[in-house]
């Protein structure tokens, strides 16, 4: 049966672009989920558009360029470049409707019958004009820099993803001069929102305005003796992918530096204006832009929905927001305070965010400290400012220990960031390398060598999120804590290979990529495959943030047709479609969207009877197998490797929070068949709190 379907046809495969685009849907309709706490909801809604603009800086962009230089090509969804961009464009602008549809007409209603106000201009009272006109003159005002448009002064450069504002004027300046247009940059510096003084309201103390509407009001005053016609705000997303020539660089610190200084002027992917500004006006930006409407957005609102945010710290009504959640500490732990006596008894398994993150930092701490402790390796991908793991490498180093961190300076995003956190670990006498030229490091491992009696031991965490305190509370991840021979071996030789030369090193437990991961997931995947063929037990459960690699996908279609049954619970891309006859029918994708970020990866094979559980830092995807260091595995302790299996078998009874993939690329939310909806996270959540 395999040799009667082709596996490489297009309708078998979903445009990952567009598959990115429905993470996002379901993101949103988080923001209209009735039993989440209506600030939460907020939130949702504000991740959804922050997810849009890194979609359009790093992906069309992407897109843009592939069609620029080969606009006939196809991926294995059959598209070209200028059909994806013609798909994204009507998706996009159908999710950007929904954001302000959800904004005006649900969530601000809402807030309102909570006294949680939005005041437009038309609303204010007599007072409350007073007060912001005073506001404007005396914190906006002397910081604002309006550009009057002429042969002196052409169209300046504008911030990626900056707040603008076009202005139309009538009138002659001092100098007689008057194109009829000025253009205006709001600072960043700015809030996008300012609260009102309680005794300006009537309502309570929660009552805002947008920073737009006072630049609309008062704008007029920045333009003595002319007449300002029209106010209306814009915003430019930009290519913000940094391009770092691997074969041409001595210096990746200082290349990294280069490309960040130009990340703000990037080409230009996207064109947000205000949808009351006059059809010439908006001509006029899209031609300034290079711009086609299918990449113009037309909004009724703050044309940057992220920055509403802020209005989440701003009020304090915990009866809207999530009930406070604290990790819980296993018992383990609580018993004995020597993390290296506990580690020595027994492979530990940490679930975050149900369990604290705490252990992790404490590792570190402890090692700092620990006379018997010679040397220290990290990894280190994003960790957050004022780091306590960072802390604790810097007072290792202090303490006379050897310490060694490889910084993967182009970690999207963070790389400002990183390259600052290197210059610190330098400053500490830390050995600081940035993996290897043309890979990104991705592994998130650690290893620490203690000398106990005349023998040295290796103990290790590996895990499958980065070393960042504030996201092991908001990500869900695994953690393993062991002092295992083997694995600890494995753990030294992979840094050994990124901080110094020579061939790939045979591994005992570890799979890396881009040497053997890739390899021995098809090999297991296919190992499924005959099992099944022979009748004997076969499954495959993937739980993952994305599935686009092509082999592994075929792979999966072949372990379809021979009957394994295949579970993929994956949280954002999915390029492969299941429920096809044929070819993925035994096929079930599922991405679970909570309270918490899915972010564990997980491979399971049955074996016969005989199940595999490895944890990953890497997804199913191109980039992770072969263009990034990564490492996946094995969780071998009977207790421990359980319960991972129980906990997949949580999420793949949620009935609640789960969104099932349909072969025609859409998602369709489950619904609870009882009065008892079943959500996995929270139960888990309860689960380790019992």
């Amino acid at each position: 049966m395999t040799d009667e379907i082709d596996l490489l046809k297009p309708e078998l495969y979903i445009n990952r672009e567009l598959s990115l685009l429905e993470f996002n849907v379901r993101v949103l309709a988080q923001a209209e989920i009735e039993q989440i706490p209506l600030l939460e909801r907020l939130n949702y809604l504000c991740i959804s558009s922050s997810n849009l603009d890194e979609f359009y800086e790093v992906r069309v962009a992407g897109v843009l360029q592939l069609a620029a230089m080969d606009p006939t090509s196809v991926g294995s969804d059959g598209l070209t470049p200028l059909e994806q961009l013609t798909a994204i464009s009507e998706k996009a602008h159908e999710l950007v409707a929904n954001q302000y549809r959800i904004l005006n007409d649900v969530l601000i209603p809402l807030l309102s019958a909570e006294n949680i106000h939005f005041f437009r201009r038309k609303d204010w009272t007599e007072a409350q004009k007073n007060w912001l006109e005073q506001y404007f003159h005396e914190e906006l005002l002397p910081i604002l820099t309006p550009v009057g448009l002429d042969s002196a002064h052409p169209f300046p450069r504008i911030l990626n993803k900056s707040l603008n504002f076009i202005i139309s004027l009538t009138g002659k300046d001092a100098f007689g001069r008057n194109s009829g247009r000025a253009i205006l940059q709001a600072p960043r510096a700015l809030p996008r929102i300012i609260q009102l003084p309680a005794d300006l309201t009537d309502g309570g103390p929660y009552d805002f305005v947008f920073l737009s509407s006072i630049i609309h009001e008062f704008i007029n005053e920045s333009f003595h003796g002319m007449t300002v016609k029209g106010c209306y705000q814009f915003r430019v997303t930009r290519n913000s992918d940094l391009f770092v020539d691997d074969d041409a660089i001595d210096d990746l610190l200082h290349a990294v530096e280069g490309e960040l200084a130009m990340r703000n002027y990037g080409d230009e992917v996207r064109l947000e204006i205000d949808a009351n500004c006059p059809e010439e006006t908006v001509e006029f930006l899209r031609s300034i832009f290079g711009m086609n409407m299918k990449r113009v957005f037309l909004v009724e609102g703050p044309v940057n929905l992220d920055r509403l945010q802020a209005i989440y710290s701003l009020i304090e009504r915990p009866d809207l927001k999530f009930i406070p959640f604290k990790p819980t500490l296993p018992s383990v732990f609580s018993k004995n305070k020597n993390i290296f006596e506990i580690i020595k008894k027994q492979d530990i398994l940490l679930h975050h965010p149900f369990e604290s993150f705490a252990p992790v930092i404490d590792f570190l701490r402890q090692a700092a400290s620990d006379p018997n402790v010679l040397a220290i390796k990290q990894t280190l991908y994003r960790t957050g400012p004022d780091s306590p793991i960072v802390n604790a490498l810097v007072k290792a180093a202090k303490e006379g220990k050897e310490v060694t961190v490889v910084i993967e300076l182009r970690a999207r995003f963070d790389e400002q960031e990183n390259i600052d956190l290197a210059e610190r670990l330098q400053d500490a006498a830390v050995h600081v390398v940035y993996g290897v030229v043309g890979y990104k490091t991705h592994a998130k491992m650690c290893l620490i060598l203690r000398k106990e009696g005349k023998k040295f031991r290796n103990y290790i965490h590996l895990g499958t999120g980065n070393y960042h305190p504030k996201t092991a509370r908001l990500y869900t991840d695994y953690g393993l804590f062991s002092c295992n021979k083997e694995l600890g071996e494995d753990v030294r030789r992979v840094f050994v290979q990124l901080t110094s030369l020579g061939k790939v090193i045979r591994l005992n437990k570890l799979l890396q990529s881009p040497f053997t991961l890739h390899k021995s997931l098809i090999e297991k995947i296919e190992r499924e495959t005959k099992n099944a063929q022979q009748g004997k037990p076969a499954r495959i459960i993937i739980k993952v943030n994305a599935v686009v690699e092509e082999q592994a996908i075929q792979a999966l279609f072949r372990a379809s047709q021979a009957g394994v049954e295949i579970k993929l619970i994956i949280r954002g891309i999915c390029c492969l479609r299941p429920g096809v006859a044929g070819v993925s029918e035994n096929i079930e994708v599922r991405s679970i969207i909570g309270r918490f970020l899915e972010h564990t990866r997980v491979y399971v094979f049955e074996n016969d009877g005989n199940p595999e559980v490895y944890a990953a830092s890497a997804d199913l995807m191109g980039r992770n197998m072969f263009r990034r260091v990564e490492t996946c595995f094995p969780v071998e302790n009977k207790k421990l490797h359980d319960r991972i299996m129980h906990d997949l078998d949580c999420y793949l009874k949620d009935d609640s929070q789960a969104w099932i993939l349909q072969s025609d690329g859409s998602y369709k939310q489950m619904k609870p068949v009882g009065d008892q909806p079943y959500q996995a996270q929270m139960v888990l959540q309860e689960e380790m709190a019992s």
